[in-house]
């Protein structure tokens, strides 16, 4: 009977949800929690998807062989704009498109045979789920993890709505195009900064994370350690008499030419009130940037104010106060002092506005004139750890490191009064307001008497009302009255809805912790969190790295904070994976204008599309939906079944490189199924073979070493070997039937159906997926065997295989009787032939 995967899948499928297989339950078992970065709810599953919920069901099944008691649910990450965007291009809402491609993915994945505990799934926007999460709002607000404060916002003024930085695509709106604007707002943060120093020492002890996650997260806090201090100023606005600034590199302040200020600093704000032209300078800064990567590339653009401030070393010398685009608020103080000759962005601005450049240091044995006629034309930077020669030092000429300098600097200051060392932090709070309609209410109302005040816990959830409409731009729920106009839980009197609802990293910030207790009716259940957490295995895209991450991280702290986790899941994830991605070639042909019409894989074959046209063939890239590269994996699994594409993304690659998904090796990889499954069904002779059986303990070492670590490609390596050598093998009854159900057990984390298969042909018990996994007999391990290679005159000719035990006279023996050997000879008896025991045989000719 040739393998058939659409019957078989299905039917074991059946079997492990009635027999409740994977549903997780509180025992006496060790427990193991492993987890995949839950998917947005888009319309269609895709091979990334097929390869992370692969990964982590290898991992599952795994562990729950192994004899743990394993937590493994799904979700949906179901609130966002795309949703927003459907309702606004097709009509209908957003809840409907959420909810109708979360069905249609669901009955995707199912197919897979993932060993998911389903009666575990939620979605974010699920009332249940906003309502909780609503109660950890309040919960943080009352722990003083949550403050309202004014911030710059990039705004789009069409849609009438803040986007994020990865929203403003060269300036623009990423959907309506439009010019996008600085624009202050008053907003909710959630207080991330605080956490810092702890968010940043914590990263040390996350040894089962990836160094290059780390360094990512660590690049993120930012860390730095400079000098804080005031320029005195000239006739600038009342309440300024100084300009604070912060720099990593005091050491270089004897080459400041000028201070640069923000356009969004207070004293600018001031001055443009009376101001025309810098007013007009500041609104042209805001638009042509407004993230921190669009202004560092941006032109350097400069506006001067007309005032000066004074040097802290010199009351004498002042520097003119300039307003520059590359200036962040956000960042130190608003306002630095330029030093062109050792910082590349201050050298342009200086030679673009005339300003003078003045070197503090040179290459080592430089004087002044030297080092300032170097930077002329170019910045010196070295590295803070090379040392240099100061030429206007603190203390003189002097040969050292930056790293010395700075704390030299910093020392000079304290000491004579006008600065202190200062460590400061590149994150920044929290920002969750969003002006968007599909999103978590924040639970509170604004009340004239009494303010701002948290809606009161038995009043949640706060839902989103769903007669809503999308024809006109901006937010609905400014618009709603209706569901707007509520009652003051203080007071009892007339209140307002806020209408901001939450940043969708909310959503994706404590999942991990909802789905220890999911029907709960509060966010957790102390007694499922103290068991299930941490997530032990957590599985995802690097792309994550850094913001979900960081942002779980500081969740699960004040989570613990307020009660609903225990301490030890301050840091929830204890290992973490990074996937590499799904590629594929791209067919494109060209339209009148040379532009590419993208065409699918399936519409493709030998290079042509049906109507005989011929394709280009652009190599291969991440599989986007926009370039039409996507192969659909339902299409797979009806071809070939499910196993196919889960052993075929498991073997061509280790998991954390990116897989090119390949017709060929699809095929290939249900060539091999097809072929062990023959296996399965061959009797063979009557008799043991040694040989297998010790082939067979060997594969349990290997596939089990290779699980654990996650080197999945090189289990399935193993499993080929094992495979050949049953085929090999001429061994029958249990003997063979023994090493297939051992086959069986280590396949069945991959592919889960043919090894129950395979298990029920070869008298298994019950089902595979109730077995322990098997243990290699370390006697089996040890080859009584060894291969000795044969060099003649120097170069590897042959090679034999000997006990162990063979006497050198006996291998010598076996040496001159080896075919290549008599060969190279020729008759003639060898000058020397020395064998090294167990390593090597030399014959000199």
């Amino acid at each position: 009977m040739p393998y058939d995967p659409s019957s078989s899948e299905a039917r074991w499928q059946k079997a492990w949800a009635d027999a409740g297989s994977f549903t997780a339950i509180r025992d006496e078992r060790p427990k193991y929690y492993v987890l995949e970065m839950f998917p947005y709810p888009s319309g269609r599953i895709h091979m990334g998807h097929v390869r992370n919920y692969t990964m982590g069901d290898v991992v599952a099944r795994f562990k729950r062989a192994q004899g743990f008691n394993v937590l493994h649910p799904m979700g949906w990450d179901a609130f966002g704009m795309p949703a927003e965007n459907a309702a606004m291009e097709q009509g209908g809402h957003p809840r409907d498109w959420t909810y109708g491609n979360i069905a249609t993915m669901r009955d995707q994945l199912k197919p897979l045979g993932l060993s998911i505990d389903w009666s575990r799934e939620f979605a974010t926007c699920d009332d249940d789920y906003v309502a909780q999460q609503q109660a950890l709002f309040l919960d943080f607000l009352d722990a003083g993890l949550i403050t309202r404060k004014s911030a710059m916002v990039n705004w789009d003024p069409v849609d009438m709505t803040v986007l994020a930085n990865e929203q403003v695509i060269d300036g623009k709106g990423w959907r309506s195009g439009a010019e996008v604007e600085r624009k202050e707002l008053t907003q909710w943060f959630f207080r991330i900064s605080d956490y810092s120093e702890e968010l940043l020492d914590a990263l040390d002890g996350l040894t089962g994370w990836p160094d290059k996650v780390r360094l990512m997260q660590q690049n993120w806090i930012g860390k730095s350690r400079g000098l804080q201090f005031g320029f005195a100023t000239d006739d600038a606005p009342d309440g300024f008499d100084a300009i604070e600034v912060y720099t990593t590199r005091p050491d270089t302040l004897m080459g400041a030419s000028f201070l640069a200020m923000s356009p969004d600093h207070p004293m600018i704000r001031a001055l443009a009130k009376d101001n025309a032209d810098i007013a007009e300078f500041c609104e042209e800064c805001r638009r042509i940037g407004t993230t921190e990567e669009a202004i560092e590339t941006a032109p350097k653009m400069g506006f001067d104010t007309g005032l000066t401030a004074h040097h802290p070393l010199d009351p004498d010398w002042k520097l003119p106060i300039w307003i520059a685009n590359f200036v962040l608020m956000d960042y130190g103080t608003g306002a630095i002092f330029g030093s062109p000759a050792h910082d590349e962005r201050d050298h342009e601005f200086a030679c673009k506005y005339g300003l003078p450049i003045r070197a503090t240091f040179g290459e080592r044995g430089m004087d002044l004139a030297q080092a300032d006629a170097m930077v002329a034309t170019a910045p010196y930077v070295p590295l803070k750890s090379e040392p240099v020669t100061y030429v206007r030092g603190f203390a003189g000429e002097t040969d050292q490191t930056g790293e010395v300098a700075v704390d030299a600097a910093i020392a000079h200051a304290e000491a004579a009064g006008y600065g202190e060392g200062v460590t400061k932090f590149r994150l920044r709070d929290w920002g969750i307001s969003r002006q968007r309609y599909w999103g978590c209410p924040i639970p509170v109302v604004h009340c004239e008497a009494c303010g701002t005040v948290p809606e009161a816990k038995e009043n949640l959830p706060v839902l989103l009302p769903q007669d809503v409409s999308f024809e006109q731009p901006g937010n609905p729920l400014d618009r709603h009255l209706a569901w707007r106009q509520t009652t003051c839980p203080q007071c009892g009197g007339k209140a307002l809805r806020e209408t901001d609802t939450m940043d969708t990293f909310v959503d994706s910030s404590w999942y991990f912790a909802r789905f220890t207790s999911p029907h709960a009716d509060k966010p957790t259940n102390r007694a499922d969190a103290d068991y299930w957490m941490n997530v032990d295995q957590y599985i995802g895209g690097i792309e994550h790295a850094i913001l979900h991450l960081l942002y779980s991280r500081f969740f699960a702290r004040a989570m613990v904070k307020t009660g609903h986790l225990p301490e030890t899941a301050k840091e929830p994830f204890n290992a973490l994976f990074t996937q590499g991605m799904v590629t594929h070639e791209i067919y494109q042909t060209r339209d009148e204008r040379g532009r590419p019409i993208y065409h699918l894989p399936d519409d493709v074959t030998d290079g042509k599309l049906a109507d005989g046209t011929e394709v280009e063939t652009v190599p291969s890239a991440k599989m986007s939906k926009s370039k039409k590269n996507v192969v659909d994996p339902v299409n797979i699994v009806s071809s070939f079944g499910a196993d196919t594409a889960r052993w075929f993304m498991l073997s061509d690659s280790p998991p954390e490189r990116d897989v090119e998904w390949t017709a060929a090796g699809a095929e290939a990889a249900n060539k091999f199924l097809s072929r062990v499954w023959r296996l399965a069904e061959e009797v063979g002779e009557d008799g043991d073979d040694p040989d297998l059986t010790r082939a067979a303990h060997r594969a349990i070492a290997d596939v089990t070493k290779s699980i654990e670590s996650f080197a999945f490609n090189k289990a399935v390596a193993k499993l080929y070997e094992l495979a050949n050598a049953v085929g090999k093998s001429k061994a029958g009854g249990e003997s063979r039937r023994a090493v297939l159900r051992i086959m069986a057990q280590l396949m069945a984390p991959m592919v889960p159906h043919m090894a129950e298969d395979i298990w029920a042909m070869a008298g298994g018990q019950g089902m595979v997926v109730d077995t322990d996994w098997p243990k290699a007999d370390p006697a089996m391990l040890e080859d009584d065997t060894v291969t000795l290679p044969i060099q003649i005159n120097g170069k590897r000719r042959a090679e034999i295989s000997v006990a162990k035990d063979m006497p050198k006279d006996q291998i010598e023996a076996l040496v001159l009787a080896d075919d290549t050997v008599r060969r190279f000879l020729d008759g003639a008896t060898p000058k020397k032939l020395i064998v090294v025991p167990g390593r090597i045989v030399n014959v000199v000719a």
